[in-house]
């Protein structure tokens, strides 16, 4: 059996270190990770020149030093295709470590959305009823309930940031409260700790993007 390569393409900077050990506690140790950053060829002085404006897409990711930035979608895109393009060369699949949507990105190699698999995952568990959302940015609330919205779905959102001090427990009881019957945690920066308090906060099933990708991958990459 042939080693296989995984691209971790983060919207931030590389490396992930917050991320990454929960990829590779799914993939195992014969797959070997490869991680890239839109933001790489940024520094802490120019990071300002993706601040998003007013009508922009609103990201929120991590840099190097682990301090959270917030990133103007249109100012990303060019950015991340050109890292993109580079990773690709190297890995057999690539990880887009946002739960955004970028249909405008494109790749030779075979490339894994969160966002897809997330929207597919939750059609096939919840048809219909009331999904929870638990977000990052308050400003990314009206981009998120659209991009969620299904016939037969309600949504509900609560703000509660994976970088910062939050109440991911508090957030999650807040939802189970107005109806959610399942909760999604819709950004790759929350964590398995998140998780967990999510669980207990709400005592709702939950869905953490990272781990939830990464057994996607793990599937297919299996031999």
């Amino acid at each position: 059996m042939s080693a296989k390569s995984v691209g971790v393409l983060t919207i931030g900077q590389s490396p992930r270190t917050d991320v990454t050990p929960s990829i590779e506690s799914i993939l195992g140790k014969r797959v070997s990770i490869v991680e890239s950053g839109g933001l790489d060829s940024l520094t802490n002085e120019t990071v300002q020149s993706v601040t998003p404006d007013e009508s922009d897409t609103t990201y929120i990711s991590r840099m190097r030093d682990g301090k959270s930035v917030k990133i103007g979608k249109s100012k990303l895109l060019p950015l991340l295709q050109a890292e993109l393009s580079a990773l690709e060369e190297t890995v057999d699949i690539v990880l887009m470590l946002c739960t955004g949507d970028f249909p405008t990105l494109r790749a030779n190699k075979p490339i894994v959305y969160p966002d897809k698999v997330l929207n597919h995952t939750v059609s096939a568990l919840l048809p219909s009823g009331s999904l929870g959302l638990i977000i990052p940015l308050e400003e990314q609330r009206e981009t998120l309930i659209s991009k969620w919205q299904q016939e037969e779905l309600k949504i509900f959102t609560e703000v509660a940031s994976p970088y910062e001090e939050s109440d991911i427990a508090g957030a999650a009881r807040a939802l189970q409260k107005q109806g959610a019957d399942l909760i999604v945690l819709d950004c790759m920066g929350y964590n398995e700790q998140h998780k967990s308090e999510a669980v207990k906060g709400s005592g709702l099933p939950v869905l953490l993007p990272r781990t939830l990708v990464s057994r996607v991958i793990a599937e297919y990459i299996a031999e």
